[in-house]
């Protein structure tokens, strides 16, 4: 299964893949009208600065993902193509924000005036297959590619260097 992979030595912190996420989940799907929606749409992707190093984190879909169990109303789900998600499952998101409290990465959002709780849901794939995120990264830095195609471009890299 494809994932969206970093790498963090080329993120220039530009903020591309967050706008494009807040644009890709707008209603009119451009910038003009995701800027003036009322409520603005939620990006489900941050750029984190560490000292020297940016990362764009987003949701990683975890294989054994703590949201699903912490969900109380049962709306966090597995979908068909491995995509964890609280939209169109058996449960309704009720806002309880326990997956929010449970994810290690932080990524999920409290939407306030709707009481639900908003991540990656991967509902953002261009014709191609590939997230608005990876699409808008002017550098690089986010792809989306098999885990272990990455690895080896990454161990690949790493030898060329010595």
């Amino acid at each position: 299964m494809k994932e969206i992979m970093v790498n963090i030595e080329r993120c220039l912190s530009c903020h591309s893949c967050e706008l494009a996420c807040a644009v890709a989940h707008s209603s009119g799907k451009t910038l003009f009208s995701a800027v003036s929606e009322t409520p603005k749409p939620l990006k489900r992707i941050f750029v984190h600065s560490s000292g020297t190093k940016n990362v764009p984190v987003s949701c990683r879909h975890c294989e054994e993902a703590p949201c699903i169990d912490a969900c109380i109303a049962g709306a966090m789900h597995r979908t068909a193509d491995g995509t964890v998600t609280n939209e169109g499952g058996s449960g309704v998101c009720t806002g309880c924000w326990m997956c929010v409290m449970v994810c290690p990465y932080g990524v999920i959002r409290s939407r306030q005036t709707a009481r639900v709780a908003v991540k990656c849901d991967r509902n953002c794939l261009n014709r191609e297959g590939v997230p608005a995120c990876v699409q808008a990264c002017p550098t690089g830095a986010l792809q989306f590619i098999e885990v272990d195609e990455f690895s080896i471009q990454k161990r690949k890299n790493f030898v060329a260097v010595f």
